[in-house]
């Protein structure tokens, strides 16, 4: 990984930072504090020619005078600037940057021009630089950002490669509500120099990324990005969402970054070359990503379907029946070990409504256990539904003092997802679940916290566990190209 042109780009010790100034409302200001705001522990050297301090940092009028080659040089300046600047940072002895700046190819021929002196400057340098028309970098692990939103939420498991500016940044809020954040992602903008197959070539060996994500508007080297990913997905699997494909997508993305965008058929072509699997939408992206990246590998497409309400079970019955997943009769051995904790009002025909229980841990501590063991089972598909007030009023009526009612209200809760999270890994087969509970409910946050995946709806959980599937027949598939 070291020996990437990525590698010193997401892990600077050093950086130089041109474009932040004491003004708040300035976008080189905001990702300057958003480096801060992480706490990148390296230097940070504000380049600024009239200020003697930027936010409470030593300033330096020029890059020469910086006391050491930094390891990345941040360009956050007007587009007239920037190849000179570039220049500067060259002469210096930076061989890698992140150019924020706008301007460039998305608008036409004359910033077209402007590219190609950056480039040019660049190769002159051996400079190695993403953008520009980009937002950088965000690696979660070595707490490091400079996007210009801060990055709250906890290191994730999810690299994300994107050719949007800013897409990184805007999903910061949206993963954070289901307990999950990138590894690494790179925001590569009109690639001028690094593009995603360079990104792919790293997150490949990024020991903290499970999973790798791209938002695509164009793939500039075919034939390097099909050979790149065909390599990566036996290890890792790649999950792709193509907004280029309609007349007003492409246009949309080359106004965006210049990105020439090609037939919905022909990418459709490459990622079936490639084993990438293909997301229909942002939701889709990322709902692959996070079963993807937290559960085990099918041995097939059979699913079970735990419910306590027939609603539900027949939605998700359905859901999985359209993603191609089929629905098992459990064979006699698990149905007489389900026989005691299945009510008169219940069914065992898959999906395996149970209407109530008597000991309501039994729906988490035994049943997925039982499920999980039968020999017609590959993954099962849970529906939950733990409010935290009704634990805390069962509690109250057993006599719980009220001074106790909150930690041992937490105790249960915390006790039931510890149980059902450790069976995925035991059973060595998914488990995923859904809900229509607030994904702020206490019960769900210690769900996402240990790992797994329960999902808003029926229907995304179950083309989740349908990419789950796809993923293992595109790993074989390529596995066994290779060995012929």
């Amino acid at each position: 990984m070291e020996n990437s042109p990525l590698y010193k780009i997401a892990n600077p010790e050093s950086i130089a930072f041109f474009g932040a100034s004491n003004n708040p409302s300035a976008m080189g200001t905001s990702i300057l504090n958003s480096i801060r705001a992480l706490g990148f522990t390296g230097r940070l050297y504000p380049v600024h020619p009239k200020e003697a301090q930027v936010q409470g940092l030593e300033a330096f009028g020029a890059v020469a005078d910086l006391p050491q080659v930094p390891d990345l040089a941040v360009l956050v300046l007007p587009t007239a600037i920037v190849a000179e600047t570039l220049d500067a940072c060259g002469q210096k002895g930076i061989r890698h940057a992140i150019v924020v700046s706008g301007g460039f190819t998305e608008i036409g021929a004359a910033g077209a021009q402007l590219q190609q002196a950056l480039e040019n400057v660049a190769q002159k340098h051996g400079i190695r630089f993403l953008g520009p028309n980009c937002t950088g970098i965000v690696n979660s692990h070595h707490r490091l950002n400079s996007t210009f939103l801060p990055y709250d939420i906890r290191p994730g498991f999810i690299g994300m490669a994107s050719q949007s500016g800013s897409f990184i940044t805007q999903m910061f809020d949206y993963l954070g509500r289901y307990g999950l954040g990138y590894s690494t992602g790179f925001s590569v903008g009109n690639e001028a120099d690094i593009d995603l197959v360079d990104c792919l070539q790293y997150l490949a060996r990024c020991p903290h990324t499970r999973v790798i994500a791209l938002y695509i508007e164009s793939i500039r080297r075919g034939r390097e990005f099909i050979e790149t990913a065909r390599a990566i997905v036996p290890h890792k699997p790649i999950v792709a969402y193509y907004v280029g494909g309609s007349e007003e997508g492409r246009r949309a993305g080359f106004s965006h970054t210049g990105a020439l965008a090609g037939p919905d058929r022909l990418y459709t072509g490459i990622f079936r070359q490639s084993g990438v699997i293909r997301a229909d939408s942002i939701t889709e992206l990322f709902d692959f990503c996070w079963v993807l990246g937290t559960c085990p590998i099918p041995a097939g497409k059979e699913v079970i379907i735990q419910t306590h309400s027939g609603g539900p079970g027949a939605v998700a019955a359905d859901a999985c029946g359209r993603s191609g997943l089929k629905l098992p009769a459990l064979d006699a051995d698990t149905l007489a070990r389900l026989a005691p904790f299945v009510p008169h009002t219940g069914s065992c025909h898959n999906p395996i409504d149970l209407t109530f229980t008597r000991n309501p841990l039994d729906y988490y501590l035994k049943i997925p256990e039982i499920l999980l063991e039968s020999p017609s089972c590959r993954s099962v598909l849970t529906y939950f539904l733990v409010p935290s007030k009704t634990v805390r009023q069962s509690l109250e009526l057993m006599g719980v003092a009220a001074d106790q009612l909150e930690s041992e209200t937490e105790q249960v809760l915390a006790t039931i997802a510890e149980a059902i999270a450790a069976l995925p890994a035991k059973h060595g087969k998914p488990l995923v679940g859904f809900s229509f509970r607030n994904h702020e409910d206490p019960f769900a946050r210690m769900l996402y916290a240990l790992g797994l995946p329960v999902l808003p709806d029926p229907g995304r959980a179950a083309r989740a566990l349908a990419a789950l599937v796809a993923y293992r027949r595109l790993k074989m598939k390529i596995e066994k190209s290779g060995s012929n």
